[in-house]
């Protein structure tokens, strides 16, 4: 690509090329975000394309996020910056695919790890007694900064389980940006409103009509409050679930901060966790957790502790009308027909009961395990939560309202509503 101050042709903003490029992409069908656009945009000013081999470097390294779309990223790149396609038409169908052409596109060969900075400092750009190049160039070579991809998009389809430990604290950090949010209910409280309301606020009226000499000129009305449910977390943390563990131990700390959850963990007995998890500093909230739970990495008692809460906490308004999310694989080591029981008086008191099994994620996974098997009739959804990409899909379950299904988002997969209400 030619320099524009010394072709005489006039310089093209940066910015522009790089939104209309990643429009073009995007409406080829290459997922490019608007945060990729500006990348490649500011990649561009500290990198001035100066050759086709590096435009295309700088291009892909920025906008793409998977091999996959390498294809379809060569024959677009191709079709742009030969000349096949002027990116600035922007008349006709703006929703359809841009026309590219079906030959084979070569591949720029892969950018060297270093680079030659020009001399600066003043320096003189004449020529130089040969072997002085060399000299210059040596001095003045530095490592390319090359851009990688981010730990999110890095970590976002790896199973907890098969995670490093270099990986953990960065892990640790994204799960805690996941905000969960429930459905909302309407509250038995009510507040004045001016604009509409169930009933009449008969004492704020009166009080306004002495503005007006005993006349209620206006009504003031009252209308429910609107409030979130109420979010409860069962963690198994039973030995089976150990691989899983910590990060949704990192999940429950940041919903008892973020929504004011209740979190429980259970393995042979249950406990409430809640008390513990409150504080932000991440690693003293998990020591206490830990340390209140003396059951940890033990057998699983699934039944015996979904009594327990139901008995203690559940019908003591806790659970009534509340988002319930249990995270256990099911295995269980008591009769399945208890948890069934157990499941059926949740039922009933629970708004919604949500089941996240990491092993759902297995190829060809059945719920054939005898607690789950018995638990399933009675949870509106089963997710498996095993990767930072399946989060998501939980985040989105827990917001569903009633008898809503939802559907293949742009990370997670469709999760299945099992009973309708």
């Amino acid at each position: 690509m030619a320099d524009p101050s010394r072709s005489g042709t006039p310089a093209v903003e940066t910015a522009e090329v790089a939104v209309r490029f990643a429009d073009v992409l995007h409406r080829a069908g290459v997922p490019v975000t608007p945060q990729r656009a500006g990348r490649f945009a500011s990649a561009l000013r500290l990198l001035p394309p100066d050759t086709r081999d590096r435009l295309y470097w700088t291009a892909r390294v920025t906008l793409l996020s998977d091999p996959g779309q390498l294809p379809c990223f060569d024959r677009v790149f191709a079709a742009v910056f030969e000349g096949t396609l002027d990116p600035a038409d922007s008349r006709g169908d703006t929703a359809g695919p841009p026309p590219v052409r079906a030959r084979a596109v070569s591949r720029p060969a892969r950018p060297e790890l270093r680079l030659t900075t020009a001399p600066t400092g003043g320096e003189s750009a004449g020529p130089r007694p040969a072997g002085a190049e060399s000299d210059i160039s040596a001095e003045h070579e530095r490592p390319a900064v090359l851009a990688a991809a981010s730990p999110e998009e890095r970590l976002r389809d790896i199973a907890f389980a098969a995670i490093g430990p270099e990986d953990v604290a960065a892990l640790s950090q994204l799960i805690r940006r996941i905000a969960l949010r429930t459905p909302t209910r309407r509250s038995r409280r009510t507040r004045p409103s001016y604009r509409g309301g169930e009933r009449l606020d008969l004492r704020r009226t009166l009080r306004r009509a002495q503005r007006s000499g005993g006349d209620p000129a206006r009504l003031v009305l009252r209308r429910r409050r609107i409030r979130p449910r109420r979010l409860i977390l069962l963690c198994d943390v039973s030995g089976s679930m150990e691989s899983y563990t910590q990060a949704f131990l990192l999940l429950l700390q940041g919903a008892v901060v973020g929504v004011r959850a209740e979190a429980f963990v259970f393995a042979t007995r249950l406990t409430r966790l809640t008390p513990a998890l409150k504080g932000r500093d991440l690693d003293t909230a998990l020591e206490d957790a830990a340390a209140a739970a003396p059951d940890w990495a033990g057998g699983t008692r699934l039944g015996e502790n979904l009594r327990r809460f139901i008995d203690d906490f559940g019908r003591r308004s806790m659970a009534r009308g509340a988002v319930v999310l249990i995270l256990s694989d099911g295995w269980d080591q008591e009769d399945p027909l208890l948890v069934a029981e157990q499941m059926a008086r949740l039922r009933r008191l629970a708004y919604r009961i949500v089941w996240v099994n990491p092993r759902k994620a297995a190829p060809g996974y059945a719920p054939l395990v005898g607690g789950m098997a018995a638990a399933l009739p009675y949870c509106d959804a089963l997710v498996s939560g095993h990767s930072l990409a399946a989060l998501t899909e939980v985040v989105d379950v827990v917001g569903a309202g009633r008898g809503e299904t939802v559907r293949r988002g742009g990370i997670g997969r469709c999760s299945s509503t099992m009973r309708s209400r």
